[in-house]
Order: C-alpha cells, then structure tokens, then sequence
C-alpha cells in the first residue's frame, strides 16, 4: 500500500487527463491482482455455431455450382451426373456405365459449352462434343456452370468464344508443416460388374510448392435389364456391349508465393476401351460398336499480381487425343469397319487486367490454338485449324450498379489435303451485362445481359464422310436474359434460402443439327435455318437449422424451354419443337442430416421429346421420372477419417429412354468406402 500511495502522490504534478488515465491504469492492474489472488477465474463452456450463411449466389450473371462434398448427394459418378440437377441442362444419355455423356445448355447444344479443366479448355475439335461420363469426381473440388461467360474478366479469351462455360476446377492441397502430405484411397463397386479402386497423394514441398497425383481404375461388363416401352408385354431383356475399362491418371505441382505469384502444371492420361451398344430395334439389339480412346494433355497455367494491379495469366497446352473405332460385323466387302484418328494441339493463351480506378477494371486476352486432325478413312481430309481470339472487358461498379463488357473477334485459318476449306473471315461478337440493386438491403439483385455468339462448324461436321462437299454453314447466337436472384440469412427454423429466375431468348441462325445415325458416334449433319429458344429457369435453395443433431436441406430447379424450328413456314417442321428438346424438366433433391449421418432423394422428371423435327406421336420418346437414393456415414476409427455410402440409382426400376432405342439402366447400386491418413 506504501508503494501505492507514493505512486498516486507522485502524480499529482501531471496534467488532468494524464493523471485520470494513470489512475485507470492503476485500478484495472490492482483489480486484476485481487482477482488473481482469491484464484476466481471462470473457464467459460464453449459454445458452438452450427448456423451456416446462405450459399454464394452469382449475381451478375447466371451460374449454378456444386463442390464435391454435394456429390453423394446426388448420387453423381461422374461430371454429367454432377451437373443433371442444374436448370437450363439437358443431359443427353446413350444408357450404360460406358455410354456417352455430352451436356446441353439452353438448347443451344453441347457444341455451345465449352468445357475448362483449371481454366484451360478441353478441345475437341474433330467433334466439338465433349464426353462427360470420361472425367471421375475423385480429384474434383468443384463444378460450376455460368450462363454467357464466367464474371471474372482474368480469363483466356477462349471463355469469353460460347454461350455457355462448364468450369471443372480439380482438388487443390492445403497442407502445412505440421501436417505435410494427405494420402486418400477408396473403392466403389456395385451394378454392371463395377470395380472402381482409386488413389490421391497430396505433398507440401518446402513452403511454397505442393503436388498431387491421382490414380483411378473402372471396370464393369455394363449389362443391365431392361423392358421396351409399349410393346404390350412383360418381356425383360439383358442389355449388352456396354462393357468399360478405363484408367485415369493426373499428376499437377502447385507453387504459389502469399498472392503475387500463383503456378502449376498438369499432366493428364487417360485410356479407356468400351462398348457402344446399339439400338434396340423391334425388340433386337444390334451387336453394337467398340470405342478406344487414349488421350493426354500437358497444360501450364503461370498468374502474377503487381503492386500496381496489373495482372497476368498465362495458359499452355499440348494435347493429343487417339480414337480407335470399330463396327463388327458389318455388311460390306471387309466385314467391318476400322477407323483411327489422330487429333493433335497447340494452345497459348495470355491475359492482362487492370484497374484503372478502383471500380474501373479493363482486361485484354489473346489466344491462339492449331489443330490437326489425321485419319486412315478412304478420301478423308486431313484438315488442320489455325484459330486466333482476341478479347478486350471492362468492368463497372457504382455503388448498387455493375456493367461489364467485352468485344471478341474470332479469327479462323483452315486447311484440307483434300476438297475444300473452310473460308471464314473475322467475326466480331459484343457481350454486354448489367446488374442493380434496386433497394438498401442487397438481398435482391436484377440482372440482364446480351450476349453475341459465333460457332465455326466442327471438323466433324464439316469433312467426316464427306466424299461430297458438304455444305454447313456457322451459327451465329443473339442470347438475351433477364434475371433476379434473391438471398437472405434467416433467423427461424430456416437457416437461409435463395431464390433465382431467368428469363431468356436465344435466336439461333443456321442451327446445325446432329442426329444420331448408325450408332453414337456416328452422326447425321444439317442447318436448320433459324431457331427461336424461350425459356424460364427457376432455383430455390434452403436449410434447416440444426436441432439436436438434426438438420435437413432442399434443392429445387425448373426449367422451361420452347425451341422450335422458324425457317420456313411452308416446311412441316415449322414451329414445331426442335429433337431432343424437353419443354418441362423438374430436379428436386432432399436431405436429412443427423450428426455423421445423411440420408439423400434426388429426382429428376422431364417432359417427353420428339426424336425428329416433325412432332407427331410415332416420333416421340415419352417423359419420365427417375429417383436416386443415397446414404453416407463419416466415422473415424482412431484418428484416421472413414466414409461409407450406398446408393440407388433409379429406385423404382423406371423403364426410360432419353435417346430413341436406348433404353437406360434400371434400378442399380453402388457401394463406396474411403480412407483418408
């Protein structure tokens, strides 16, 4: 206490304020002592938060996405099964564990999206359509689906050249030192003869670089039952041919110093040997064709932010895809067909963005890719395609607006051993987006946007089988659509919930059309002069709040689509629906979580589609409604993470086709655990 008062006496000299925040000092420092001694320190029990925020909505333009916890729920083996529940989609499916996959976005066809893995396209320019059912979920974070193109303006120039941008973004390390590697093995198994072991080693190198390889295997002999639509009978048959076995391996090395410089470079294999089963006509399966596939890519992806704010991407590819095809038995002088190919390519991209204010940012890209195609098919072209984008974007932000636009022009070389080029000169196409915010609160936000849209016939549809000149011409879009998107944090029973809807025209001119002809691979090729798309796409999304343990979720995506055929009023097909085009397709999917435990329904329901242009009932391949039902359970056994799902697909044994004569599984299962050191 002498001590004490000496102090206090000590400071009667100093200023007021000094001497008021001396004394404040003072009595916390003597209050703490008191409480220290009489040993009345209260550990507080922890608390914990279970309330989750409302997901993140894209506003400016329309996108859907889905991460790769989400994956069991719907059930999803591989891209195309992740992405059926988005609206606007339009999965077309030949049926089987092996059959081909190809996405279509607002009835603009697969040809129209392009698909990006790490932001690099994945091109195919002999067929422009991409195979979904080839790319495995294991090394995937997330999926995301943007309508026009991605927001970000730090894009190659090549995601600004379609109407719509599939981003598959891969699973990215986040190890420290004390936890350097992460070593992941699982296996499914289940209907077809499905095996399907797979393997990822993630590794911390030093503090600035990591890398992580995949190893995936599939087998199965791809047989299913199945029952043919209105035949009057019970009879069940075994579909065959349909046997797949793939091997899949990706390998990248990541370095990234804090934000300024971001790298990494991708090695990807894959091999797969598969049936194609044919159609099923009067009651009789044709014996089906084999498809061999051996791709692999190099890509390089090099990001730098200066102190100014310039920023710079750079992306590069070397890519070759092998296909082998063969039709056996068939009816010409060998017995068979035998068919190889060869498509190589060379892609360079570079990026720059700037802020020249600090809501003002401007974005220039350039890419160039050359492609050429070889095969052993008598009179066969030999084409090869030299392809230049040049982009320029801008970005605008008031305080609740937001314009963004970009201008791109298509540059197109194209060259032929044999017949005749492709002649195209530059095309110039404007994208323009606007976003506001008509209130305070920025729960609800408007958007619009116009988008330009040029597509050079593929290589495919241009020379395949062509021993005539075949005439295509390219397809120019005018995208219109507009949007609101609604989300709100909830303090109720609800955690949050999320509304989305767009309404949208796309006018299509010279609509090239691919119908399946004598199997799957093979296809038929034509114009259809103009094409009128309306549509509406509807989202609702929302959570429960966790109630002892207890919580549950809902998901829901309508879409409507009117396509029809406006190029001659005197033709048969006019105004008539375009093939393959649903007018109604509902998703719905549900959870229910309690603790480690979730238990999933997704189900899908679509209208029927006309097979031709002529929409009479002999063409008609009628609607269905199919549910998947899904269960996983995470565990851990000592300190080693453990997960272990089932899933039923088709849980009803629906008989359905999405493509005339191919009819899909029926009711099927699928086993997984997974192991994570």
């Amino acid at each position: 206490m002498r001590y004490r008062n000496s102090i206090i006496c000590s400071i009667k000299h100093f200023p007021l304020r000094v001497k008021m925040m001396l004394l404040a000092a003072l009595q916390l420092l003597a209050s703490s002592a008191v409480l220290a001694q009489g040993d009345t320190t209260r550990h507080l029990k922890e608390v914990p938060i279970t309330a989750a925020p409302a997901p993140n909505v894209h506003t400016l333009l329309p996108a859907q996405q889905i991460s790769n916890k989400d994956f069991v729920r719907y059930s999803a083996f591989n891209v195309a099964d992740a992405i059926r529940n988005f609206a606007g989609v339009n999965i077309k499916d030949y049926g089987g564990i092996g059959g081909l996959k190809t996405v279509s976005v607002r009835s603009l066809g697969s040809n129209h999206t392009t698909v990006l893995f790490d932001g690099v396209r994945i091109n195919d320019a002999q067929t422009g359509q991409i195979d979904l059912s080839k790319f495995n979920l294991n090394n995937v974070q997330e999926i995301t689906l943007y309508n026009g193109q991605p927001e970000n303006l730090l894009q190659p120039a090549r995601s600004f050249a379609s109407a719509s941008v599939l981003s598959i973004t891969t699973l990215r390390p986040a190890l420290t030192a004390a936890k350097p590697y992460q070593l992941q093995a699982g296996v499914k198994g289940g209907s077809f003869g499905l095996i399907n072991p797979y393997l990822q080693l993630q590794q911390r190198i030093g503090n600035n670089w990591q890398f992580v390889i995949n190893g995936n295997y599939m087998k199965a002999n791809g047989r299913y039952k199945y029952k043919v639509d209105n035949d009057g009978s019970d009879t069940v048959f075994t579909r065959r041919h349909g046997d797949v076995r793939s091997i899949q391996t990706d390998a990248a090395l990541y370095y990234n110093k804090k934000d300024s410089s971001k790298f990494n470079i991708h090695f990807n294999y894959y091999d797969s040997e598969r049936g194609l089963p044919g159609a099923v006509i009067l009651y009789t399966e044709s014996y089906g064709q084999r498809l061999n596939n051996t791709d692999i890519f190099l890509q390089a992806g090099y990001e730098h932010t200066w102190k100014s704010g310039l920023q710079l991407l750079l992306n590069s590819k070397l890519s070759q895809l092998k296909t082998r095809y063969l039709d056996s038995p068939y009816l010409n002088t060998q017995g068979y067909i035998l068919e190889n190919y060869k498509q190589r390519e060379a892609y360079q991209s570079v990026a720059l963005a700037y802020h020249l204010t600090s809501n003002w940012q401007v974005s220039y890209a350039a890419d160039a890719s050359f492609t050429k195609v070889d095969a052993d098919i008598n009179k066969y072209a030999h084409p090869s395609r030299f392809t230049i984008f040049n982009v320029i974007g801008s970005n605008l932000s008031f305080s609740r607006w937001q314009l963004q636009g970009s201008l791109l022009q298509t540059n197109i070389h194209e060259t032929v051993k044999k017949g005749s080029a492709l002649q195209q000169s530059a095309v110039l196409s404007p994208t323009l987006v606007v976003t506001v915010q008509p209130f305070v609160n920025p729960n609800l936000k408007i958007r619009a946007f116009y988008k330009n849209v040029f597509r050079a016939p593929t290589l495919d549809e241009l020379y395949y089988f062509a021993f005539v000149q075949r005439v295509i011409k390219p397809e120019f879009v005018n995208q219109y659509d507009l949007g609101a998107t609604y989300s709100k944090n909830l303090n109720g029973f609800l955690e949050y919930i999320t509304f989305t809807t767009d309404v949208y025209y796309n006018n299509v001119r010279n609509k090239i059309l691919a119908i399946p002809n004598r199997n799957p691979a093979v296809f038929s090729f034509s114009n259809l002069g103009r094409v009128d798309i309306k549509g509406i796409d509807l989202g609702i999304k929302t959570q429960t709040r966790q109630q002892n343990g207890w919580a549950a979720s809902l998901n829901a995506n309508y879409t409507y689509q009117q396509a029809i055929d406006v190029s001659d009023q005197v033709a048969a097909t006019y105004l008539e629906q375009i093939p393959y085009t649903p007018k109604h397709t509902l998703a719905l999917n549900a959870g229910l979580n309690y603790k480690q435990l979730g238990v999933y329904l997704n189900q899908v329901l679509s209208s029927g589609r006309y097979y031709t242009g002529n929409n009479l009932s002999d063409y008609l391949v009628p609607g269905y409604s199919v549910s998947d039902a899904s269960a996983v359970y995470k565990f851990l056994n000592g300190k080693t993470p453990l997960q272990a799902s089932i899933e039923v697909n088709n849980l009803f044994n629906t008989n359905y086709s999405i493509i005339r004569s191919y009819p899909m599984p029926g009711r099927s299962y699928r086993l997984s655990i997974q192991i994570t050191i």
